[in-house]
């Protein structure tokens, strides 16, 4: 037996083009689904964002004192390889 959910489309949540979606199924037209407008960024927020993103680990871990770093290390440690909390 094929698998349903690939044959299927997924239905629109929007009440109007849910309606339009069965009146073209009733009539025999086929489903016309109109393109997603393709969203573009924005050249200068990308630069921007990466800019930060670049320098932002560097320069909190010279803000730290070597006992905070420490402190970060362990407990990043214990999250990864600690016991786990039992239900």
């Amino acid at each position: 037996m094929p698998d349903r959910s690939s044959t299927n489309k997924r239905r629109t949540r929007d009440v109007n083009k849910l309606a339009k979606s069965i009146v073209d199924l009733a009539t025999g037209n086929p489903i016309s689904e109109e393109p997603q407008p393709v969203k573009e960024k924005d050249p200068l927020a990308v630069e921007l964002g990466r800019r930060g993103g670049l320098k932002g680990g560097k320069a909190r871990s010279e803000k730290l004192s070597d006992e905070e770093k420490r402190e970060i290390a362990k407990k990043g440690a214990e999250a990864r390889w600690g016991k786990r909390p039992s239900k």
